[in-house]
């Protein structure tokens, strides 16, 4: 087996000066060849279908007026909320919350006694609005439409 080469400070310093010597002689050279490169040079333009050129633009290129006004910043308008009908499935008073089915499909959405506008009983029929919760759609504004028998 080869034993790696070691060398002396002193030679690995001069391996050290000849490599900065290389680089500056290499800097000059680039210097006297006038082969700079200029800002102009690297300058890099993108035109309007967004490709990079080296060209600039056309600056008789007639630009488009956009009237500030006619530009619309809103959300469309929600048509008025649908009113939701459903049953009172379950409903714990000493715990404050409960459980309705939408009456026109089979969805179940939670709700808490803060939201109710008037006092829940089970299988009472009423009329809700849904906002999201934490963990899916919640009924707010609970208000009785008709109690139903047991």
């Amino acid at each position: 087996m080869a034993r790696p080469q070691t060398f002396s400070k002193k030679e690995n310093e001069k391996k050290k000066q000849a490599r900065r010597l290389e680089k500056q002689n290499r800097k000059e050279e680039r210097k006297l060849s006038g082969n700079t490169n200029s800002f102009e040079d690297m300058i890099a333009y993108v035109d309007e279908n967004g490709r990079i050129t080296s060209t600039p633009p056309e600056t008789n290129h007639k630009k488009e007026e956009i009237n500030h006004e006619e530009i619309v910043i809103s959300t469309p308008r929600q048509e008025s909320p649908e009113v939701r009908k459903g049953r009172v499935e379950y409903f714990n008073v000493s715990k404050g919350y409960g459980f309705i089915k939408d009456l026109s499909g089979t969805e179940k959405y939670f709700f808490h006694v803060s939201n109710a506008l008037s006092e829940l009983v089970e299988n009472a029929i009423v009329i809700f609005d849904l906002e999201r919760g934490k963990r899916g759609m919640n009924a707010i504004n609970i208000c009785i439409s008709e109690r139903t028998a047991d």
